[in-house]
C-alpha cells in the first residue's frame, strides 16, 4: 500500500490569498409576532432560537434533541453597520461571505477585549457567522460586542486536485484536518456519511459563501440507518451525490463535504445544517469514517464528547426514549466568576 500524502504536504496556492479584517458585533435574538413555531408534526412550540450567546453548548457537543430550534452553538454575530455605498446589508453580507472555518477571531470592544475565538461556521437566512470561545469568555461576553475576524481563505484551491471545489475553508483547517492523497483521490476523514436525498432547506441558493443547508430527519429509517441522531457541532459530515460548486443540488457521483452549524428543528425542512467546505467528483473525492473528525478535536478547542445517539425533538413522544442529559448545571455556571 502507498504511503498516505499528509494534509501538509498538499499543494495550495495559499501564497496568493489576500488576508483582510472583517468585523460583526455579538447578535441579539430576534423574535417573531408569533412566538410559536409549528412542528412538522403539528405541535406549536415556544423555543429558544438563533442569535445571542450559547453558553452551554458549543462545538463538539450533540446537537440533536435540544429543547431549542436552530441553535447556533457559542456567539453568533452579525454586522448591523451601514456604509455610505451599498445595499443596507452590505456589510453584513461581506462579513458572511470573507468568514472561513478555522480563522481566527478576535474581541476588540468589552471585557473580553484582546481574547481570541475560532470560526466554526455560518448560518443562511439569518446571516450569522459563528464562534467558538472558551467557556470563561462566552460568561463574560456582551451583546453588542464587536469581534474581528481575520478573513483567509477566499479563493483557495487545491493545486492538484483542480476539480475539487474549496468553499469557507481556512488553510488552517485544511493543514488541521487530517487530509491525505492516495492512488489519485483526496482522503477526507468525516463522521457521518449522509445521502443527499435528505438534504432540505437552502437548497435553491445560487451560492455556498452566505451559509448552509439542512439535514432533515424527519424519516426514522434513514435517520437510524445514517446514525444521525449522533450528530453534532463541528462534525466533519459528507454529503453523497450532494453537488455545492454553484449552490446546493443534487448531482450523483459527486460529493459535498461540510461542517455542522447549528441544531436541529422541528419545522418541516429543516434540521441539522452543514456549509459546504468542499465538494467534487466521488472518483477524486473519497471520505472515510474518523469518529474524532470534528473541529474540537482538530483545533483542540476542547475534550471531544463521545457521539452519543438522540432523537429529535419532534420524535420525543414516540415509545424509544431519549439519551440521558448531560448532569451538567448551565443554569448556575455562568453565575461562577472567572
Amino acid at each position: 500500500m502507498k504511503k498516505p500524502i499528509t494534509s501538509n504536504a498538499l499543494r495550495t496556492n495559499q501564497d496568493d490569498l489576500v488576508m483582510v479584517a472583517v468585523m460583526g458585533q455579538v447578535a441579539h435574538p430576534v423574535g417573531a409576532a408569533n412566538p410559536y413555531r409549528i412542528g412538522h408534526d403539528g405541535v406549536p412550540r415556544v423555543l429558544p432560537a438563533t442569535g445571542g450567546i450559547v453558553l452551554n453548548q458549543r462545538v463538539g457537543d450533540r446537537c440533536i434533541g435540544l429543547m431549542g430550534d436552530h441553535i447556533e452553538p457559542g456567539v453568533a454575530l452579525h454586522n448591523n453597520n451601514r456604509e455610505v455605498i451599498g445595499s443596507r446589508r452590505g456589510p453584513n453580507l461581506a462579513l458572511l461571505t470573507y468568514a472561513c472555518v478555522g480563522n481566527v477571531a478576535r474581541v476588540i470592544s468589552g471585557p473580553c477585549t484582546g481574547r481570541r475565538g475560532l470560526i466554526t461556521g455560518k448560518h443562511g437566512g439569518v446571516d450569522h457567522v459563528l464562534v467558538d470561545f472558551p467557556p470563561a469568555v462566552l460568561r463574560r461576553l456582551q451583546i453588542g460586542d464587536r469581534i474581528q475576524i481575520y478573513s483567509y481563505g477566499m479563493g483557495l484551491r487545491l493545486l492538484d486536485y483542480p476539480n475539487v471545489t474549496v468553499s469557507n475553508c481556512s488553510p488552517a483547517l485544511l493543514r488541521r484536518w487530517g487530509l491525505s492523497s492516495r492512488d489519485g483521490r483526496l482522503q477526507v476523514p468525516v463522521t457521518h456519511r449522509i445521502p443527499a436525498t435528505v438534504m432540505g432547506s437552502g437548497l435553491g441558493k445560487n451560492t455556498v459563501w452566505r451559509g448552509d443547508y439542512d439535514i432533515q430527519l424527519f424519516d426514522a429509517e434513514a435517520r437510524d440507518r445514517n446514525r444521525l441522531g449522533s450528530l453534532r457541532f463541528g462534525d466533519f459530515v459528507a454529503i453523497c451525490d450532494g453537488d455545492t460548486r454553484f449552490g446546493p443540488a443534487y448531482r450523483q457521483s459527486r460529493v459535498t463535504i461540510g461542517i455542522i452549524v447549528h441544531g436541529d428543528s422541528t419545522v418541516s425542512g429543516h434540521g441539522p445544517g452543514v456549509t459546504p467546505l468542499l465538494t467534487g467528483p466521488a472518483n477524486s473525492l473519497q471520505p472515510f469514517i474518523d469518529p474524532q473528525a470534528n473541529l474540537a478535536d482538530r483545533f483542540n478547542l476542547r475534550a471531544l464528547p463521545p457521539a452519543r445517539s438522540y432523537l429529535p425533538l419532534a420524535g420525543h413522544s414516540r415509545s424509544r426514549p431519549a439519551a440521558r442529559r448531560s448532569s451538567r448545571s448551565p443554569e448556575l455556571s455562568p453565575l461562577r466568576r472567572h
